[in-house]
Parts: C-alpha cells; sequence; structure tokens
C-alpha cells in the first residue's frame, strides 16, 4: 500500500534588514544606536548592577565611618574641661554653595551624556562643558577647604591646640580627602568620554554621580554638627 507523505515545510524568510532596523518603541531591534555614521554609541552594560551595589556598600561604609566620629566627639564633648568653642572661618559658606552647585553641573551633566549615547545630541561638547565645571566647582571647594584651614591657623589653631580644632581638622581634612577621590572618578569620566574606542558606560557615570551628591549631603551634615557644637 502506497504511503503519502506530507509536502515539506519551508520555514518562514526572515527580513534580516527589518530585524536589525532600530525601533523607536521599546520592543525589537538595536537600540541606542547613533546618528553619526549609525554608530553603537549605547551598549548594554553587564557590570551595571555590580558597580551601583558596589557603590552603595562604599557609601554605607563612609556613613559609618563619619557616623563614629560624631559619636567620638559627642562623647569627647561631655567629658571635657577644656571644651572651647572656635569661630567658624566664612569661607565655608562659600564652599558650601560651591559644593551644591557642583551637584548641580553633574546632573546636567549625567543628562546630558545619556542624551548623547542615545544619539539625541550629535555633539560632545555640552556634556563637556557641564562635566568641566563640576571639576572646576569640585576643586573650588577643596581649595575653600584649605584656605579655611589656613585661617584657623592664623588665629593660633592647630591640630593639636584644644579638641575642638582638632575636630575641626578631623572632620574636613578627612571629608576632603573623599572628595578628592570623587574628583579621580570624575577624571576617569572625562576621560572614557572622550575615547571613542572605549566608550563611557552608563553605570560608571552613574555611580560617580550616586558619590558626588553624596558627599555634597555629608558636607552638609558635617557642617551643621561642627556650627552647633565647635
Amino acid at each position: 500500500m502506497a504511503t503519502t507523505l506530507p509536502p515539506p515545510q519551508i520555514a518562514p524568510q526572515i527580513d534580516v534588514e527589518q530585524d536589525l532596523r532600530p525601533h523607536d518603541g521599546n520592543g525589537g531591534g538595536l537600540r541606542g544606536l547613533g546618528q553619526e555614521g549609525r554608530g553603537l554609541r549605547a551598549v548594554k552594560d553587564p557590570s551595571g548592577e555590580p558597580t551601583r551595589t558596589g557603590i552603595w556598600v562604599g557609601l554605607a561604609a563612609i556613613a559609618m565611618m563619619f557616623a563614629a566620629l560624631t559619636s567620638a566627639l559627642y562623647v569627647r564633648e561631655g567629658a571635657a574641661t577644656d571644651w572651647h568653642h572656635i569661630v567658624l572661618p566664612p569661607i565655608l559658606w562659600f564652599n558650601t554653595l560651591a559644593l551644591i552647585a557642583s551637584s548641580i553641573t553633574l546632573e546636567l551633566a549625567r543628562r546630558r551624556v545619556a542624551a548623547f549615547m542615545r544619539g539625541q545630541e550629535s555633539s560632545r561638547s555640552g556634556p563637556t562643558l557641564w562635566l568641566n565645571a563640576t571639576m572646576v566647582l569640585g576643586l573650588v571647594f577643596v581649595v575653600g577647604q584649605y584656605m579655611a584651614w589656613l585661617k584657623l591657623r592664623s588665629q593660633g589653631l592647630y591640630l593639636p591646640t584644644n579638641p575642638n580644632s582638632s575636630f575641626f581638622y578631623v572632620f574636613t581634612g578627612v571629608h576632603a580627602v573623599h572628595v578628592l577621590g570623587g574628583l579621580g572618578g570624575l577624571s576617569r569620566v572625562m576621560v572614557k568620554f572622550r575615547r571613542a574606542a572605549r566608550p563611557l558606560r552608563r553605570s560608571t557615570i552613574d555611580a560617580t554621580s550616586y558619590y558626588w551628591h553624596f558627599m555634597g549631603m555629608l558636607w552638609m551634615y558635617l557642617l551643621f554638627v561642627l556650627w552647633a557644637k565647635l
């Protein structure tokens, strides 16, 4: 008895060009395709979550360290008989404004960098301008802190002079070191952003901005403690 075989199934043709064509919606296609030469600016960042987790762990460690320093200040004040209040140098208020302004410029830079990677901005000059402004304001803050130390030295207040001056130098000095670390991270972001061969990852600038904003909030907390206790 003859057996009738079914006709072979023909696989549907795949439109490769259609599949690789970028879409405006959320599904399918390649995303982040730039407008200049249709080069892929925004790439998948597999290290994004570990980077963000790492920066939050680091910020928690820094917060615990300054919490311990604050606790030491309160304990020392309660047990001290040589606690002499000092007048905070007025330049600290200018330094605070510079640090707040730097957080604003960095946030603007982060958004402009993201727009550039999505192809919504064709030039690097705009994001670079805001990154440079953040760097300058950060340096202004560090130089201003050094001038505050010089002001205290002109009044005869050094690190071992009394507990108040000791805590002032420790609080502001340790914070300034961490700000310098933030400036180093910002320099890394600026270098990577200028390089077309090794593009800047979104997680890198996000982690840098989180760190920098935290330094700003931490400084305002420290300034309040210094004003209230020293």
